[in-house]
């Protein structure tokens, strides 16, 4: 459970990754000379059309000096070759099979914008996915910066939430995911009471007290009670409670003995004097 909270988690993460968290180096001021420019933009289109060709789709980043500059830093602070590296060569690892297509080619000064298709199976871990062997097609925009000639900071805009719905890891209506969420370490504490009709009185009144004070605890979600009155009179409770996990339930059990001391109550002492029942675990629910 806790494993699958875990990619859920990440998985999340990763959707609120800023899209120009990819890489970004510094970026050089436009040249004036539109001449120039023009020529400089050709020349860096051509070569984001060879790095596509010649080294993302061949696998092949033994030749990235050509392409990158050694200014260029990535979004760890990685620079040069390394930088730009870090971020694709993973990919290429977990989908060795993956191929990347240009859709769009457009360039102006000294930036170049791709829109990209890719199509690939993952063979690999990916990030925190085991792998699945399922193919996976993803679209996105990049954008890369150039100075003298090679490539000094880009940024990169896919369809993450795609690509990890694809891989099974998040749900095709992610208005599901609150659900799947609660209900992976979730616990609830469940009391069953058979309370005498003559101890009905007391017994509530200690239970509103008890459901009041750990409504304040750290990890508590909600609570819920049941009853019912059987026909010689006597009353028969269920009190539920839901706590973020068994940790915080754990924290909790500990919070509760101190306020009753503090309190001067013995739940074990009114439950013999008023000869109630109780049967008591912890529970956690059944997936499907």
């Amino acid at each position: 459970m806790k494993s699958a909270l875990n990619h859920i988690r990440t998985s999340l993460a990763i959707l609120m990754i800023p899209a120009a968290s990819f890489a970004q180096g510094s970026r050089p001021i436009s040249s004036p000379n539109k001449t120039t420019d023009n020529m400089n933009t050709r020349h860096n289109k051509e070569i984001i059309s060879r790095l596509y060709d010649e080294v993302l789709n061949k696998n092949n980043f033994s030749i990235l000096e050509e392409f990158v500059s050694e200014n260029y830093i990535g979004p760890k602070g990685e620079k040069g070759v390394a930088g730009f590296e870090s971020n694709i060569a993973p990919v290429n690892k977990a989908f060795p099979d993956i191929i990347w297509q240009i859709t769009e080619l457009v360039g102006e000064g000294d930036k170049v914008a791709v829109s990209w298709i890719s199509e690939g199976t993952q063979q690999n871990q990916f990030l925190h996915i085991p792998a699945t062997h399922k193919k996976v097609n993803n679209n996105g925009l990049s954008i890369y910066y150039f100075k003298e000639g090679k490539i000094v900071g880009s940024r990169l805009q896919p369809d993450r939430l795609g690509v990890l719905q694809q891989l099974g890891v998040l749900p095709q209506d992610i208005s599901k995911l609150p659900a799947i969420q609660e209900s992976l370490e979730q616990v609830r504490f469940i009391d069953k009471f058979m309370v005498p009709a003559a101890a009905k009185d007391e017994f509530m009144k200690r239970t509103n007290i008890n459901r009041q004070f750990i409504k304040t605890l750290p990890g508590f979600i909600e609570d819920e009670a049941y009853t019912s009155t059987d026909k010689d009179g006597n009353l028969h409770c269920v009190t539920i409670a839901t706590w973020e996990n068994a940790g915080a339930l754990q924290k909790a059990k500990e919070k509760v003995q101190e306020f009753y001391q503090k309190d001067g109550f013995d739940p074990a002492e009114m439950l013999k004097r008023l000869h109630i029942t109780m049967d008591r675990a912890v529970y956690t629910k059944v997936q499907h």
